[in-house]
């Protein structure tokens, strides 16, 4: 039991490894578009035009989020059908062993559920983002 914990725990931990330089991108465009956005302003002009328009808004920031999230949710999606696929072959080939056909169950469980934590995990983010860009303007 500790050796299959031990290899579920490596693999989240490589699969954050490989996330984390997509959540290291986003502050460094959130930087540039600031940057980009107070300099736009020092053309100075006498009749108020400054000829250009600022890109630091928050909708990059959201889609660049959303496009995050929804790649994230698309591969937790396409493991969980390949999982639900799994379980079901062990279901067919446990041969009425109650101890396959319980682990052959359990692996379909935690599919369905892993399926709707992502399709919840997709509406709250949505949500949160939309009254995010509500309250910013």
């Amino acid at each position: 039991m500790t050796k299959k914990l031990r290899t579920i725990l490596v693999s989240i931990a490589a699969v954050a490894m490989l996330l984390v330089p997509s959540l290291a991108v986003s502050p460094v465009l959130a930087l540039t578009n600031l940057q980009g956005g107070l300099t736009c302003g020092s053309n100075f002009d006498i009749s108020g035009n400054t000829g250009c328009t600022p890109t630091g808004t928050t909708t990059d920031f959201n889609t660049l989020l959303t496009t995050i999230i929804n790649i994230f949710s698309a591969i937790v999606g396409v493991i969980a059908v390949i999982m639900i696929i799994v379980g079901g072959l062990r279901y067919i080939t446990s041969g009425g062993d109650s101890s396959k056909v319980g682990a052959a169950k359990q692996t379909l469980i935690y599919a369905i559920i892993g399926l709707v934590i992502v399709a919840l995990a997709q509406l709250i983010v949505h949500f949160v983002l939309a009254q995010a860009v509500n309250i910013g303007g």
